[in-house]
């Protein structure tokens, strides 16, 4: 297997810099579109074939260094007794909304095995490769599925979270250990199905306040991360936002530090003194650009990553609906052009 990812998670030397992306299969792809237009997204992820053929739909054709299975962070809330939906135009809608002690002591923690088509998934998509390249598993972080889980989906402001967070801690960390409890079991099951890495994904950590992040929230994922470390496969730490407390991400743990693109990849890495890897940092809307500007992006992030050991390419979030799927294409070729 190639293990150029999983060197670099490690901080080690590698031949290139190894290169894949957030949402590398999805709606940007006219192969998934197709494919949409008979089956819905929980229809997709929870038949281990279909979700087979969407992960590895981008591999060939882009030449990244990683598969990251298809999947959907909120899955979990399904076996702890929530529903689960997708609304046309909306996005996600979890019902009932979680907002009381009562509620919280109802979440079952011990029915992961109820997922157990992410982790078949996992090991046809391992068969598939025949261990080309690693394969990345991944969930959701605390923070982040609490918010949408208190919520009932997205939100802007994120009141109803932060009511509950500041006015019942207690709670609060009740909710917040449970899904911790509910989320490790699963992680260890993606590696021993045969993920080589998992992203923890704190898509709305941006929400908070570097006060808030390191009282409510760092501890839990902290004991997430750790928990997920004793299978000995590297964690990618990603949050969106963070990029005023990335030191206190940091503290929450992880091999490699996930970095939007709201800050300068050499100035971030500096500020958690080397202490890991580093992922990414395009910008996504780079990607809409003519190819000479994408170039000067691509040759930015590399300069600024200085062929240190421990740098994985990657965007600063997830591959957005539209973008040109020939420069996803020219950016895996940059990087390898610009790193060779």
């Amino acid at each position: 297997m190639s293990t150029t990812l999983i060197e670099a998670c490690w901080r080690r030397p590698v031949s290139h810099t190894p290169v894949w992306f957030m949402r590398q299969a999805g709606r940007y792809m006219p192969e998934y579109r197709n494919l949409r237009k008979s089956h819905s997204i929980l229809e997709i992820c929870k038949d281990p074939e279909l979700a087979t053929q969407v992960t590895l739909q981008p591999i060939e054709m882009l030449g990244v260094d990683a598969a990251i299975i298809f999947a959907d962070l909120l899955l979990p809330v399904e076996p702890m007794g929530i529903k689960l939906e997708f609304l046309a135009g909306e996005g996600p809608a979890l019902t009932p909304t979680i907002r009381s002690l009562a509620q919280i002591e109802k979440l079952n923690t011990k029915n992961g095995a109820d997922l157990g088509y992410v982790l078949e998934a996992i090991t046809l998509v391992k068969q598939e490769l025949a261990n080309k390249i690693p394969v990345i598993g991944f969930v959701g972080a605390p923070f982040t599925l609490a918010s949408y889980m208190i919520e009932g989906g997205s939100s802007r402001h994120y009141i109803h979270t932060k009511k509950l967070m500041y006015e019942a801690p207690v709670v609060w960390n009740q909710l917040l250990s449970k899904i911790v409890d509910a989320l490790v079991p699963y992680a260890i099951a993606q590696i021993e199905s045969g993920a080589d890495a998992i992203q923890v994904f704190d898509s709305w950590v941006g929400a908070l306040s570097p006060s808030d992040y390191e009282r409510y929230v760092l501890p839990h994922s902290k004991r997430l991360i750790e928990k997920i470390q004793d299978a000995k496969a590297p964690v990618i730490h990603f949050g969106t936002g963070a990029g005023s407390y990335l030191n206190l991400f940091h503290k929450a743990g992880g091999e490699v530090l996930g970095l939007d693109w709201r800050v300068h990849l050499d100035e971030a890495w500096a500020s958690i003194n080397h202490d890991a890897a580093v992922q990414g940092n395009l910008d996504p809307l780079v990607l809409f650009a003519p190819l000479e500007e994408i170039r000067h992006h691509v040759k930015d992030v590399l300069r600024r990553a200085a062929g240190r050991p421990g740098h994985i390419f990657n965007l600063g979030h997830g591959i957005l609906p539209g973008t040109p799927v020939d420069n996803v294409k020219a950016v895996v070729e940059m990087v390898r052009e610009f790193t060779i």
